[in-house]
């Protein structure tokens, strides 16, 4: 799907603000994902949520999964660390240097449903890589990381060099001028934000987008790519979330 080029609120992905997503905002900002409930219930309070909606939003969370609790202290559960880790990826993604070679992956795996299909999609796409034609994923070979081993059960992995110049497959398989319409929305929405309700809202969206960087090499994109200054602006609000809860942040190096 190609991304809105409108650099309006909702195309740039604003939502409304909920106890659950506010809860979720702040855990996922600090390392390790864990506060105590009057920590909490002290940063969501510039959210608006009230100590009552907040214990409510935090038992229903605990039953469906998302959060644990000991005493009174309340984490991450697992899967929900797995979207951590995603959202630090995307915020300092392992990069080494472009030497013009591709990763391809192209599926030999046949009989899967329409489930297991966009969930293999889906997979596809956070690891950055973009649809060529149909079984046949790739991305310029400058993500410092390896591709996990279940996707060799249902593909073939290989190192190409296509003959179509790199800029013009670039464009073709990503729509840049999209993204980085929609990122410039964003951090001029995080920037006009008049209240840490509509901050929270902009960076939300922020990390959001982010996930959605192909990270290409850099002689790979336009000039003035704002995919380092959206980096940047999350990071710095990530460590306002982290000081806000007298948390050491120790994700970040």
């Amino acid at each position: 799907m190609r991304v809105n080029e409108s650099a309006g609120p909702r195309a740039a992905g604003l939502r409304s603000l909920s106890a659950r997503s506010a809860v979720l905002s702040m855990l996922l900002a600090v390392h390790p994902p864990q506060l105590p409930v009057k920590d909490l219930v002290r940063l969501v309070e510039p959210f608006g949520v009230g100590g009552s909606t907040l214990r409510a939003a935090l038992s229903r969370m605990v039953a469906a999964g998302d959060l644990w609790r000991t005493d009174a202290v309340y984490g991450l559960s697992d899967r929900l660390l797995a979207r951590q880790r995603r959202q630090d990826d995307a915020i300092q993604p392992g990069t080494r240097a472009w030497h013009g070679d591709w990763e391809m992956v192209v599926i030999t795996a046949t009989g899967r449903g329409p489930a297991e299909r966009a969930e293999l999609r889906a997979r596809l796409t956070a690891l950055r890589l973009a649809e060529l034609r149909e079984g046949v994923w790739l991305r310029p070979a400058n993500l410092d990381r390896p591709l996990p081993d279940e996707l060799r059960r249902v593909a073939g992995t290989y190192t190409a060099r296509p003959d179509e110049p790199a800029r013009a497959l670039v464009a073709r398989l990503w729509p840049l001028d999209g993204w980085a319409a929609t990122a410039r929305a964003l951090l001029a929405h995080a920037a006009a934000a008049p209240g840490p309700a509509e901050r929270l809202t902009a960076f939300a969206a922020i990390v959001r987008h982010l996930l959605g960087d192909p990270v290409l090499p850099p002689a790979l994109l336009p000039p003035d790519w704002p995919g380092p200054a959206l980096r940047t602006a999350y990071a710095e609000y990530r460590r306002e979330v982290a000081a806000a809860a007298g948390w050491r942040d120790r994700g970040e190096t």
